[in-house]
């Protein structure tokens, strides 16, 4: 599949929200506007704060295996790399990033966009 076929099957699938149930997608979100999640460039998404709620590190923990999982999926039927598919993914999911969220560069620093 070329790389535009990719990149449009990530920017649909990334638009609904990567498979994760709607009440996941609402903590998730809630936990970005509060700064204490954000996006990272490898498609995964990171916890900003150091402390944060047993409950909300598991969430990421979840969130980020049901990535993992679906960027396997995506590079498997692709035949991609993972790494490649997390880096589109992470770029796209960065760029798709409410301002005011946090987000990580390149060089592993988070910053607020």
């Amino acid at each position: 599949m070329t790389r535009w076929l990719l990149v449009g099957f990530l920017s649909a699938w990334i638009g609904l929200a990567a498979g994760v149930p709607a009440f996941a997608q609402a903590s998730l979100e809630s936990a970005k506007q509060a700064g204490l999640v954000g996006e990272r460039p490898d498609g995964l998404v990171g916890l900003v704060a150091g402390m944060v709620p047993a409950d909300l590190r598991t969430l990421v923990e979840q969130v980020n295996a049901q990535r993992l999982q679906r960027y396997a999926q995506v590079a498997q039927s692709n035949s991609a790399s993972v790494s490649s598919v997390q880096a589109l993914a992470g770029r796209q999911l960065i760029e798709r990033s409410s301002a005011g969220q946090y987000v990580m560069t390149a060089g592993g620093q988070w910053v607020k966009k």
